[in-house]
């Protein structure tokens, strides 16, 4: 768990390269060498910032993102899309004004699948998953991390 209380934040590999969330001081024994390989690709990873319009993030590493948002999904289609974010480019991952309209219509009525959080959005290294991937899921991924957003302050 990493908390961020900035209006900006990178996440990245290893140090030198900024301040923020240092992926490679994530230590753990018997981590699978795939997982280390991804994580050293990562590099300059992603710098991530919350703007009036929503959080923003921007691809520093010379590798794809892949990033599942309900803020970028059409409301009550449940597609779960997963979009690549190419090296150099930017994508906006989280809309205040579609989040609170998320949780209102979640609230009238719960979806037949379970529930979906509008503040939670996936993000994988590298690696995409998804139903046009090997991987189906996010936790098949090498290196994955999830957001959870705040609502910002008033």
């Amino acid at each position: 768990m990493y908390s961020v209380f900035t209006d900006s934040v990178n996440i990245f590999y290893d140090l030198p390269h900024g301040d923020g969330f240092c992926l490679g001081l994530l230590k753990r024994e018997g981590r699978p060498e795939s997982v280390t390989k991804i994580r050293q690709k990562i590099d300059y990873g992603l710098s991530m910032s919350r703007e009036e319009d929503g959080v923003w993030i921007y691809n520093r590493s010379n590798y794809a993102l892949f990033v599942n948002s309900p803020a970028l999904d059409i409301p009550h289609s449940r597609t779960f899309t997963v979009h690549k974010l190419a090296p150099g480019f930017s994508i906006k991952i989280y809309d205040h004004a579609k989040s609170k309209l998320l949780e209102l219509m979640h609230r009238e009525s719960e979806p037949p699948d379970g529930p979906v959080d509008p503040n939670s959005i996936r993000i994988s290294f590298i690696k995409g998953w998804g139903p046009h991937y090997s991987r189906q899921f996010i936790t098949s991924c090498p290196c994955w991390i999830e957001l959870i957003m705040t609502a910002p302050p008033r």
